[in-house]
């Protein structure tokens, strides 16, 4: 079952990756109505080459690298010493998470327009925390249980 969740997740990151996280009326960076993660992306991109650089890393790559790594340790393609580093990238792939939330707050705050958060920032935020907990579960499966 943790295999079937993980694969699923190759298939659900890219259309989080498309799907609207938010609404906005008017922001100074994106001059979007609707914003994803790849229009967000390539605002910043036009804006701010090193945050995108870093958005890009912990929206797309690291959470996708992690999944990718977890499905070659679950189909025993890959050693289980890598499930530290696995871990570790899971948990960059939450800092993007935290940005955005960032973001809507300061936006808010600012009183800079409108901003309703859209379905896609649930399903991404869904698909992190499902990578998070699958990557537990799978390194608990791994590890015999010590005994005293």
């Amino acid at each position: 079952m943790l295999r079937a969740a993980n694969l699923l997740l190759l298939i659900l990151f890219p259309v989080a990756w498309f799907a609207p996280l938010l609404r906005a009326g008017l922001l100074p960076v994106f001059d979007l109505e609707a914003i994803s993660v790849v229009t967000g992306l390539q605002a910043l991109w036009e804006k701010d080459v090193a945050l995108a650089l870093l958005v890009t890393f912990l929206a797309v790559f690291a959470p996708y690298m992690k999944t990718i790594g977890l499905a070659l340790v679950q189909f025993r393609l890959a050693s289980p010493r890598i499930l530290g580093v696995l871990h570790a990238l899971g948990r960059l792939a939450m800092a993007d998470i935290f940005l955005i939330a960032i973001y809507i707050v300061l936006a808010k705050g600012v009183g800079v327009g409108r901003i309703e958060t859209a379905w896609g920032l649930y399903l991404f935020t869904a698909c992190i925390l499902a990578s998070l907990a699958i990557s537990h579960l799978t390194e608990r499966a791994r590890t015999p249980s010590r005994t005293r």
